[in-house]
């Protein structure tokens, strides 16, 4: 059986379904999943799919001047059994003078320890950032090969330090990308330092998410769900809407979501003067948001690219509206053009345009039978390729695969004059240092 420790940078994410979905599924075909998650979840709210992962799930500490002794001990394992790998990447972190890099490298450390006494085959993070630093810094201690999945935040936001992310995905045994647009701009970035990276789409329970002829669609019903974030684009929904009112047109369109926006998108939905046509129902359950793509009649995400670069990947409520045979409407960005065909499964317009998004909703919502046959080719798409039991099954022989030869270094011998380093290694009074987040 294939074990691997999954590292994550908060478990459970309310809006992470994508990493239930594919745990679980490892699950299914026999692997043995550990989770060490470096925050505890602290939105309060967690899907019903969650109670059905067997995973354990391990908490490192958040704080690392708040469990000294726990740090102690995984620092201690290290330098009885690891004493150069440990030296050598504490002296560069050190180095760098970085609290955020020096807290990643104080829970790597613990990991670490942990993985010696719990062996697993290989250790895979999600996201480019925190949790791939972090499974990178275990890597190089216990030299256990590790491997990533980018998503979008982590590889296109204004603050990714490229130096950085080129070294993580040039140490991994491969980075996973969730688009071919997230792969051929990786790629570029990695110029001419090697690296593999692979493209495997997100997937989606098709067993779960599918279409109930038992539930009547509302014909004028549009929905949108996500985040109340810029990426989302939904004050352009809400634009549209205006349009669409103006036009005479019978509708309602409701957004499912919480987020920072919620409070300047309520107040244009009032000066706009359509709080009779929109409306933000605040977040739901996975179960709440099934039942409202298999009663609506468009699914529209009109996703654009942040003012801070962040964007959507491949959203996942997008795949999972189509497998119900919602047809959607959204933007020709990043990767949204490989899961819609326009004119085919759905609409895409140009990200920004409130008219051309207005007009789009138009056209479906005035075309009963264009509806019907765009939601029939949209769940024959997500079939063929979004299938979670085919593309996690692709991870699972990924992951299966012979790493090179771990040159485990028990029992290192160090030279006298690095013996005096153990002596002022990390300590409670280092810890404290910069630890605020």
């Amino acid at each position: 059986m294939t074990k691997i420790a999954y590292i994550l940078k908060m478990y459970p994410r309310f809006s992470e379904t994508f990493i239930v979905n594919e745990v679980l599924e490892l699950e299914r075909q026999g692997v043995d999943v550990r989770i060490y998650s470096l925050r505890k979840p602290d939105d309060g709210r967690f899907h019903a799919s969650l109670a059905r992962v067997k995973a354990r799930v391990i908490y490192m500490p958040e704080y690392p001047e708040m469990e000294p002794e726990r740090v102690r001990t995984a620092l201690d394992d290290l330098l009885k059994t690891r004493p150069k790998s440990y030296l050598d990447l504490w002296a560069e972190v050190r180095a760098h003078d970085q609290p955020y890099a020096m807290k990643r490298f104080l829970q790597a450390n613990v990991i670490a320890a942990h993985l010696l006494r719990n062996p697993v085959d290989a250790i895979h993070a999600h996201f480019a950032s925190s949790a791939a630093r972090a499974a990178n810094y275990v890597h190089r201690l216990i030299d256990l090969p590790y491997s990533f999945t980018a998503h979008a935040k982590d590889i296109f936001h204004q603050d990714v330090k490229f130096d950085s992310l080129r070294s993580k995905i040039h140490a991994a045994r491969f980075v996973v990308t969730v688009s071919e647009f997230n792969l051929t701009y990786l790629q570029a970035l990695m110029d001419d330092t090697p690296g593999d990276i692979r493209c495997l789409y997100n997937g989606i329970d098709l067993t779960r998410f599918r279409p109930d002829p038992t539930v009547v669609r509302e014909p004028n019903l549009i929905l949108g769900v996500g985040r109340l974030v810029e990426k989302k684009g939904f004050d352009h929904l809400i634009h549209a809407c205006s349009i669409l009112k103006n036009r005479g047109l019978d509708f309602c369109c409701e957004i499912i979501g919480k987020g920072a926006l919620r409070e300047s998108l309520n107040t244009l939905i009032a000066n706009l003067d359509i709080a009779d046509r929109v409306k933000l129902v605040g977040p739901r359950p996975q179960d709440g948001v099934l039942d409202a793509y298999k009663k609506a009649a468009i699914f529209a995400l009109p996703c654009v690219i942040g003012s801070d670069g962040n964007r959507d990947g491949l959203p996942t409520v997008l795949l999972e509206a189509m497998a119900t045979g919602l047809p959607p409407v959204s933007t020709s960005l990043t990767g949204v053009p490989e899961i819609i065909d326009h004119d085919e499964n759905g609409l895409l317009v140009e990200p920004g345009d409130p008219l051309a998004l207005a007009d789009a909703l138009l056209g479906l919502l005035q075309d009963r039978s264009l509806r019907s046959e765009m939601g029939i080719a949209a769940r024959r798409k997500v079939e063929r390729e979004f299938d979670v039991r085919q593309n996690v099954a692709t991870l699972h022989r990924w992951l299966a695969e012979p790493a090179p030869a771990a040159s485990y270094r028990f029992g290192e011998s160090l030279l006298p004059s690095r013996l005096a380093e153990i002596e002022t290694s990390p300590c409670p009074s280092l810890l404290m240092a910069g630890e605020t987040s």
